[in-house]
């Protein structure tokens, strides 16, 4: 197990400016000491033969080419809406401003 000591969290929560109580410097020395733990045996794991990844599954130019459909005329866009004006969709004011 990866030595931290209660100094140690001490020392960082002063640094973060955290408060906290012995009994919290304590149980938090035994919490890190197994994050760290946790965090070594994944970099053992991993090691120079492993590609670094960003994705699951490899994947090479995901993006396709703009292609240019119907597009709807600003008479036909606003044929659903409840009130327009100069092509414009009219709503209610929900701000109070003058």
């Amino acid at each position: 197990m990866a030595e931290i000591t209660r100094d140690d969290v001490a020392h960082l929560a002063q640094l973060a400016r955290i408060e906290m109580s012995e009994a919290e410097l304590d149980k938090m020395a035994g919490e890190l000491a197994h994050i760290v733990d946790a965090v070594k045996s994944v970099s053992e794991a991993a090691g120079p033969d492993v590609p670094a990844t960003s994705h699951p599954i490899p994947l090479s130019n995901v993006f396709r080419e703009d292609v240019v459909g119907h597009v709807l005329t600003p008479a036909e866009a606003l044929s659903g809406a409840p009130d327009s004006d100069e092509d414009r969709f009219k709503v209610p004011a929900i701000l109070d401003e003058e």
